[in-house]
C-alpha cells in the first residue's frame, strides 16, 4: 500500500475512534470528521458549575478491546488513560428493600443468592457455565468477524443452535433461575445494548461472562477521558480530526465513493468513506442522493429499533456515600414495563432507573464536596410514542427527582445546584439517531450478525460502516468489535 491511500471516518464516536486508530496505525492517511464540537459521539462530556457529567456510556467492560487499539498503534494505553475498577459491578435495588450487590466475587455472589432463594445458588452456577459458552462462541470468535454472506451465518448455525440462541435473554436465565429478583438481576443486561430481555436473543446473555471475565472499569476523570485518550493516540500517530465537521453528503461517482462534502460546502477526498453516523442517517442523507441510499433507507425504516433514553444531568452540593457507583432500580413492574418501553404507545406511569454516581470511584468528577450523577429511563422511541418533550421532559424530570428523593437520595432537591436533561428529541437532533433510538436496531435474532447492516455496504465497495448500527451491535465492546471487522475489511480493499 502506498502513503497516498486515505481513508475518511464519519463520527468520532467510540466505533468512529476505533476504526480511525486501526486505519492510521495501517499507515492509512486518515481523516476523523465530526460534526459537533467536542469528540465521543454518545460518550459526550458536559461541564457545569464546576461539575463534569458524561452523557454515556459509563459502564466499561472490556479493557483488553480498548488496549488493543494503543497495541495497534504501538503505543501503551497507561500513558493515555488510567482505568480504575468498580466494586460491587452494580448495585440492584427493589422497591421492598432488597439489595443485590452483584460483584466478582463468587463466594459473596453465592451467600446473597441464598438469602434470595437457596436454591438458586446451583442453578447460578449453571447459568454462568452457559454464559461463559455463548461469551466463548459469540464474543470472542464473532465479535469482531464481518458478517458478509448468508454462508458467514450458516457456519455459525450448529453453534447458535446449541446455545438456544432462538430463545430470550430471560426465557434462558429462568430455565437456570427460580427467583423473581434474581431473574430481573441476571437479565437486565441486555437493556443496556438496547435488547428487551424478553426478545433479545440469549446470545446477550454472554454480557454477564464478559463481566466476570474482565470486571467493570471507569476511566479516571470519566468516560470523556477515554474518549480524549483516544483522540490524542489517534493524533500522535499522524491522523487529523476535523470538529464542527458536519457531512451533508457522501459523494459516489460509479458507484465508488470519491469523498465527502460538509455543510459548510467543504470537500474532502478519499479512497475510502466509512460512517459511524446513525446507519438510516448515512443511507437516507449522506448517500440520499445515490439509488443504493433511497432503497437501504427504506428496507432500513421497516426494521425494529431498540428504546430511546430520557436522561437527567444533576449535581449535588455534598457526597452521597450511601450510593454505589453503578445501581439499577428496579420499579414495581418489570416484564409489563418492559413491553410498554419497546412496544408502548406513551410514557408509562412507573419506571426502572439507572443511577450513575461516578464520584464513588473518582471524586474529581464533581467539585470538592459535592457529587455528580445521572439518572436514565428507558422510554419508547419516536416512532411508537411521539411524544412532545418539551412539555413533558420538565414533567418526567420532576416525576423521577421524586422518586429518587424518596428511595435514594434524601434531600435531593434541597442539595441541587444544576441540572439538564436529554430526551429521545436530542438524540433524533443532536446524534441523527433515527426515531430518537439510543442503541439503532433492536439487537434481536433476526437483525444481527448477517441480518444486521454489513460492515462494508453491499453495493458501494468502498463505503462502510462502523458502530452501533452494524454488526455486532451497541454498547462500548460492540462497536469496539464493529471497528476491529471493519478496520479488517478496509485494509484488505485498501491492499488490492
Amino acid at each position: 500500500m502506498t502513503d497516498a491511500k486515505k481513508a475518511i471516518v464519519i463520527g468520532a464516536g467510540f466505533g468512529g475512534l476505533a476504526l480511525a486508530i486501526r486505519l492510521q496505525a495501517a499507515g492509512v492517511q486518515t481523516t476523523l470528521l465530526e460534526k459537533r464540537d467536542k469528540p465521543g459521539g454518545r460518550a459526550y462530556v458536559y461541564h457545569d458549575e464546576g461539575f463534569t457529567f458524561d452523557a454515556g456510556p459509563t459502564v466499561i467492560t472490556d479493557p483488553t478491546a480498548i488496549e488493543a487499539l494503543f497495541t495497534a498503534a504501538g503505543r501503551r494505553m497507561a500513558d493515555y488513560v488510567e482505568l480504575l475498577p468498580v466494586a460491587p459491578f452494580y448495585q440492584l435495588c427493589w422497591e421492598d428493600g432488597s439489595r443485590f450487590d452483584y460483584a466478582n466475587d463468587q463466594a459473596a455472589l453465592d451467600r446473597q443468592i441464598a438469602q434470595f432463594n437457596p436454591r438458586d445458588v446451583a442453578g447460578y452456577q449453571r447459568f454462568l457455565a452457559y454464559s461463559k459458552a455463548v461469551f466463548h462462541e459469540g464474543y470472542l470468535k464473532l465479535g469482531a468477524v464481518p458478517f458478509l454472506s448468508f454462508r458467514d451465518m450458516i457456519q455459525a448455525g450448529p453453534q447458535l443452535a446449541r446455545l438456544q440462541a432462538w430463545r430470550s435473554v430471560y426465557a434462558k436465565v429462568s430455565s437456570f433461575i427460580e427467583d423473581e429478583r434474581l431473574r430481573q438481576a441476571f437479565s437486565f443486561h441486555s437493556l443496556l445494548v438496547g435488547g428487551n430481555p424478553f426478545a433479545t436473543s440469549s446470545i446477550y446473555t454472554l454480557i454477564h461472562a464478559l463481566e466476570r471475565e474482565w470486571g467493570v472499569w471507569f476511566p479516571r476523570g470519566g468516560t470523556g477521558a477515554l474518549v480524549n485518550g483516544l483522540v490524542r493516540l489517534f493524533e500522535d500517530i499522524g491522523g487529523r480530526v476535523e470538529l464542527n465537521a458536519d457531512v451533508s453528503s457522501i459523494e459516489v461517482a460509479n458507484d465508488r465513493a470519491t469523498g465527502v462534502r460538509l455543510e459548510d460546502g467543504r470537500q474532502f477526498h478519499a479512497d475510502c468513506v466509512a460512517s459511524n453516523a446513525d446507519v438510516v442517517h448515512t443511507y437516507a442523507r449522506l448517500l440520499g442522493a445515490h439509488p443504493r441510499g433511497t432503497q437501504e433507507s427504506t428496507r432500513l425504516k421497516g426494521k425494529r429499533f431498540s428504546n430511546s433514553l430520557f436522561v437527567i444531568h444533576f449535581g449535588l452540593k455534598r457526597p452521597q456515600p450511601q450510593l454505589q457507583h453503578h445501581t439499577v432500580c428496579f420499579g414495581p413492574r418489570y416484564r409489563a414495563l418492559i413491553q410498554e418501553i419497546f412496544k408502548g404507545k406513551a410514557l408509562a406511569e412507573d419506571f426502572s432507573l439507572y443511577l450513575h454516581a461516578p464520584c464513588i470511584t473518582d471524586p474529581s468528577l464533581a467539585p470538592p464536596g459535592c457529587s455528580s450523577h445521572y439518572v436514565l429511563s428507558p422510554v419508547p422511541h419516536l416512532g411508537n410514542a411521539p411524544i412532545d418533550w418539551d412539555v413533558e421532559g420538565p414533567r418526567y424530570r420532576d416525576r423521577i427527582f421524586d422518586y429518587l428523593e424518596k428511595h435514594y437520595i434524601p434531600g435531593l432537591r434541597e442539595d441541587l445546584v444544576t441540572c439538564c436533561i436529554f430526551t429521545p428529541t436530542d438524540f433524533q437532533h443532536e446524534l441523527n439517531a433515527h426515531l430518537g433510538s439510543a442503541f439503532s436496531l433492536e439487537p434481536i435474532l433476526t437483525q444481527s450478525a448477517w441480518f444486521r447492516p454489513h460492515n462494508r455496504d453491499a453495493k458501494l465497495g468502498n463505503v462502510y460502516l462502523v458502530g452501533a448500527g452494524t454488526h455486532p451491535g451497541a454498547g462500548v465492546p460492540g462497536v469496539i468489535g464493529s471497528a476491529k471487522a471493519t478496520a479488517g475489511l478496509m485494509l484488505e480493499d485498501l491492499h488490492r
